[in-house]
């Protein structure tokens, strides 16, 4: 069934790639019509998020932001798209980075480099910006899709101008490898959105509301000792992007716990302020508000009969090993 998806719906997909990108922001302008006014896809889901986040904004900046967000949201959608046909000549005049010294400097110093960014303006074209660095190996840790053929050829396009994409589960033993091997390369995280609820470290406020954050890529910088930037990304106007590197530490065994988890967010809330409107409300990231206290009497309970079995099972299968 996979198989008969992909190739009944690529053909359309790849058709549309290349046709000029004004006249996939047009198609854009008649799906938000669809999308937003017709079906109203979401719309509850970024209404509660932007309430939430901007409580002094009145009713009508609201919507406006609304309304901004679906527009640009669909226009990374079709940017998307066109991403399987885009040369490297037109993607280098559409989005570049200020100061791409600051990574080189690291990687002329024989160091690897983790980078962060987030799901603000175009976060599907900053593979891309890989091409605009000096010749490193990047690896982008992402989430599989169900349609193995489509997850196949969404990660060729990706990879096309030297950034190659590892499944989440994979990426620490990928990192772990190279550093055996003395191998340098740049790894980079979106990481602004709500992770799983069991793999929950560490709560703070994000936009005003105390959420569980992502605290990965610091855990990593630390074990590595790998110095770790943010990739600000803005939209400079439609189809056109810049972005910069800030540096959120050098040398990050200097920092307490969390730190530099706190100084990516208080980049990224800054920036979302600046410019609401690009970035990606639909995602539920409130979800977990207000579990803080649920999950921490939950973790202190004792393991219950399932729980008291999946241990004694695997009491069993060490045993067996010995």
């Amino acid at each position: 069934m996979q198989l008969i998806i992909y190739i009944l719906t690529y053909p359309l997909i790849w058709f549309l790639s290349i046709l000029p990108l004004r006249v996939l922001y047009f198609i854009s302008d008649i799906i938000y019509i669809l999308l937003y006014d017709i079906i109203g896809y979401r719309k509850k889901v970024v209404r509660f998020n932007l309430k939430l986040s901007f409580p002094e904004k009145s009713a009508e900046e609201l919507l406006k932001i609304e309304k901004k967000s679906f527009h640009h949201f669909i226009d990374v959608f079709m940017e998307m798209i066109k991403s399987f046909s885009i040369t490297k000549k037109e993607i280098a005049k559409r989005i570049i980075i200020e100061n791409p010294e600051l990574v080189n400097n690291y990687l002329n110093d024989n160091k690897s480099i983790i980078v962060t960014s987030s799901h603000h303006a175009n976060w599907e074209w900053v593979p891309y910006l890989m091409d605009q660095l000096i010749d490193s190996t990047a690896y982008g840790a992402y989430t599989k899709i169900g349609n193995k053929y489509f997850d196949k050829k969404i990660r060729s396009s990706r990879s096309k101008f030297g950034a190659n994409f590892v499944p989440t589960n994979e990426f620490i033993a990928l990192m772990q490898t190279n550093a055996d091997e003395n191998k340098n390369a740049i790894y980079a995280f979106l990481c602004d959105q709500s992770p799983q609820l069991k793999k929950t470290y560490y709560w703070n406020n994000f936009m005003g509301i105390r959420v569980p954050i992502i605290t990965g890529p610091e855990m990593l910088s630390k074990r590595f000792d790998y110095p770790i930037v943010y990739l600000k990304t803005d939209l400079v106007k439609r189809g056109y992007y810049r972005s910069k590197i800030i540096e959120l530490a050098k040398n990050p065994k200097e920092f307490t716990d969390y730190q530099i988890t706190d100084m990516f967010l208080e980049v990224l809330e800054k920036q979302i302020r600046a410019n609401p409107e690009y970035y990606f409300w639909t995602h539920n990231r409130f979800k977990h508000m207000g579990k803080e206290e649920i999950k921490e009497k939950r973790s202190n309970l004792p393991a219950g009969k399932a729980g008291k079995k999946r241990i004694k099972r695997k009491e069993q299968r060490e045993k067996r090993r010995d």
